[in-house]
């Protein structure tokens, strides 16, 4: 045996719009910093963009740096360029800088560097290095971004047989 309740049409919509809109707001996106910088829910802290009230995360240094580099797009490979030219290590060097850390200015003292940690498995903003003398930030599979030589300015690069990244690595920050 088994109750129904019928309730008249009107009277259901009448009880869905009382709800307050102030109590609509999931909980996971309320903007309560904890000390491990999370919120309640695990989600990254918020930071509140200058004025609009939308929340926006904060973004992984490595994906400050490609992002830095990707508006370098177009400038000219310049041999030991640290901007507004480049070559590949003074690229990396500057999009890492406007990220917040400092790396050194050549190839090879980057790869001797203890903030560089190997990875297998890259993400964006991570880099790649051909042997020891060319580095560029990784894309993705097929792609790193960077200032490849004379005769292409700074940008996209389509690696693939014969030409590809012998390493990858991770920046960490170190206190």
């Amino acid at each position: 045996m088994s109750a129904v309740a019928v309730v008249p049409i009107g009277m259901a919509a009448a009880f869905a719009f009382q709800a307050p809109v102030a109590n609509a707001t999931p909980v996971a996106f309320a903007n309560r910093a904890t000390p491990a910088g999370l919120t309640a829910a695990g989600l990254p802290q918020t930071l509140h963009a200058g004025g609009h009230g939308r929340p926006r995360t904060r973004l992984p240094r490595r994906l400050l740096a490609y992002r830095w580099a990707a508006r370098q797009a177009g400038h000219p490979y310049v041999y030991g360029g640290t901007g507004p030219g480049f070559d590949c290590s003074g690229l990396v060097m500057m999009a890492y800088r406007h990220a917040g850390i400092r790396l050194p200015r050549t190839t090879y003292e980057m790869l001797a560097s203890p903030k560089l940690v190997r990875v297998i498995h890259p993400r964006m903003g991570d880099l790649a290095f051909y042997g020891t003398g060319h580095v560029e930030l990784f894309r993705r599979w097929g792609y790193t971004f960077g200032a490849h030589d004379y005769q292409l300015p700074v940008g996209l690069i389509h690696y693939g047989h014969g030409w590809k990244p012998t390493a990858f690595y991770r920046v960490r920050r170190l206190r």
